[in-house]
C-alpha cells in the first residue's frame, strides 16, 4: 500500500503512535528499566549513542545501559517531536532534547539532587517499523549538538 493511500486519520494515528513510543522510551530510560527500554526497540534494533557506540538488538543496548552507574539521575526533557509517516509500516522521527543529570547521593532533602553544571542538548533521529508487536523502533542516533 503506498502512502498516497492512507486516510489522515490513519496517518495521524502513525504519527501519535510513533510519539508515543519515543516519549515511553525516554521514561523507561530515566527510570533505569533499561529491559522496557530496549523492548520499545525491533529485535534487531540498532541505537547508537551520542559516543558513536552502535548497539545491536536488545541484549546489547540493555547490557550497555546497565554499565552506567545506579545513582546517576537523569531527566530527559522532549520537544519538537515530528514524526513523518513514510508507508503504513514505516516512519521517521525526530526529537529535540534537553539532558539534566544528577547524582542520588547529592541529595538534600525536598529539592533532590543537585543538578550537573553541565546541560546537554540534542537531538534523536529515529526510525519506525510496524510489527507484530505494535510500533517499535527500528532505528535511532543519538546526539549531543550543544552543552553549557
Amino acid at each position: 500500500m503506498a502512502n498516497t493511500t492512507l486516510t489522515e486519520q490513519e496517518r495521524a494515528l502513525i504519527e501519535h503512535a510513533c510519539a508515543r513510543l519515543v516519549l515511553e522510551s525516554i521514561a523507561a530510560n530515566d527510570r533505569q528499566d533499561y529491559e522496557a527500554f530496549a523492548a520499545l526497540f525491533t529485535s534487531d534494533g540498532l541505537l547508537h549513542r551520542p559516543n558513536g557506540e552502535p548497539l545491536c538488538g536488545r541484549d546489547e543496548i540493555i547490557a550497555s545501559y546497565r554499565t552506567r552507574p545506579r545513582n546517576r539521575i537523569t531527566r530527559h526533557i522532549c520537544t519538537n517531536i515530528l514524526v513523518h509517516v513514510d508507508s503504513p509500516q514505516s516512519a521517521r522521527g525526530t526529537t529535540y532534547v534537553v539532558l539534566y543529570a544528577a547524582d542520588s547521593l547529592q541529595s538534600v532533602k525536598h529539592y533532590g539532587a543537585k543538578c550537573d553544571p553541565r546541560t546537554l542538548i540534542g537531538e534523536l533521529e529515529d526510525q519506525f517499523r510496524l510489527t507484530m508487536d505494535g510500533w517499535r523502533i527500528a532505528e535511532r542516533r543519538a546526539r549531543f549538538v550543544m552543552h553549557t
